[in-house]
């Protein structure tokens, strides 16, 4: 009996490794799709994706659907009106804070919509206590969405190694800030970032990621809540 139960614990790490895992991987093409215009590579990359039918969430699957569906209409020009879609949504024309989705906490937590405001410090004081720092190639604020969601990728690499290597007492840790920084920071207001993606985004790939980015960070808010009570 007893090699049995240590078999189905070691069955039950190896699942929630590889969900930790696709957790990350998600967590860093969302990261990149936010950064910066697709390039070809990416949207090869793309081309080369199976996306799920039905995940059990419907933004999730209407993400998918959008983006499946700009994919197979994609023609020589896509990366020329994906980049016009790109400034359109997230950059604007800079009449005021309302003209586009602006990819920063600051802009939808501060009252007058301004950059660089308490989100920016805060974020960045969380990522410098987990010995992280930016690139000097990254000129935005810390409080970029694609900076948000590869701190969780981040994170989520790092629990991987600590299961691996069988610390789960920092793998707790680690799932613990994942989750905080979720609630307190991402979910606080990437979903009315989104809201005005929707708004703006002609593209289906932009809708797409909307929707989807919507849904996963609802689906992980999930995960991790059902993980840490089972840790307790």
């Amino acid at each position: 009996m007893a090699e049995n139960t240590n078999t189905a614990e070691e069955a039950t790490m190896d699942e929630l490794i590889k969900l930790i895992e696709q957790r990350a991987a998600t967590y860093g093409l969302l990261s990149r799709l936010f950064r910066v215009e697709i390039d070809q590579e990416l949207l090869d990359q793309l081309h080369g994706m199976r996306f799920p039918a039905s995940t059990g969430n419907s933004d999730v699957d209407e993400g998918y659907l959008r983006l499946a569906k700009y994919l197979s209409n994609t023609w020589e020009n896509s990366l020329t009106d994906l980049a016009v879609d790109y400034t359109r949504v997230f950059i604007g024309h800079g009449v005021d804070a309302f003209s586009a989705a602006y990819p920063f906490e600051s802009v939808y937590t501060s009252e007058k919509r301004l950059l660089m405001q308490d989100a920016r410090d805060e974020v960045l004081a969380i990522y410098r206590s987990a010995g992280l720092d930016k690139q000097d190639s990254w000129k935005e604020g810390e409080d970029h969405v694609a900076l948000e969601l590869e701190f969780e990728q981040i994170l989520a690499n790092r629990t991987v190694e600590a299961l691996r290597r069988g610390d789960e007492d920092e793998a707790a840790a680690l799932l613990t800030t994942q989750q905080n920084f979720l609630e307190d920071h991402l979910l606080s207001w990437v979903p009315m970032m989104t809201a005005d993606m929707k708004r703006f985004a002609k593209t289906d790939l932009y809708q797409g990621l909307a929707y989807l980015t919507d849904g996963f960070l609802n689906t992980d808010k999930a995960f991790l809540d059902d993980v840490l009570t089972d840790e307790e």
